[in-house]
């Protein structure tokens, strides 16, 4: 019985240490990022893909750094991001991204403006997504948010 209380301390300890990590994770890219307006931001139609694949080149390797890099249907974005890079100086109306799932190789065909928004949004909110885990993970704390 000693050995479980023991296992479940240290347990506990470790939680407690990533989640106090998790805590001190806030540069100041992560800063930036939340004061963006997602919508405006990474709007193809008003902004071009050109300039939304800037905004995603820009904020994804943060993402990458800090391990909460967005991954959607398999594909991480920074496969969006290397795909449409190579399809934007090529001008392709279409975007296929090749991937790996399961052991095996896949594509699957997106339109370049959509891919580059998808990249966009996935880069810019991952980074919003940790500055507000900041404020709310102690509301998933049964007793330290919430009153019953």
């Amino acid at each position: 019985m000693k050995m479980y209380k023991r296992i479940g301390m240290i347990l506990g300890l470790g939680a407690a240490l990533s989640i106090s990590a998790m805590a001190e994770e806030v540069t100041p890219m992560v800063e930036e990022a939340a004061k963006l307006d997602v919508k405006k931001v990474c709007d193809v139609k008003a902004n071009g893909p050109e300039k939304v694949l800037a905004i995603a080149e820009k904020y994804n390797p943060e993402a990458v750094k800090l391990g909460v890099e967005f991954k959607r249907l398999g594909i991480t974005n920074r496969v969006y991001i290397k795909e449409l890079k190579s399809a934007i100086a090529k001008k392709q109306k279409k975007v296929t991204l090749h991937y790996k799932s399961k052991g095996k190789k896949k594509t699957k065909t997106f339109p370049t403006d959509y891919a580059a928004w998808r990249a966009c949004t996935f880069a810019v909110r991952s980074l919003q997504q940790v500055k507000e885990a900041q404020k709310t993970y102690r509301m998933a704390i049964p007793g330290d948010g919430y009153k019953f």
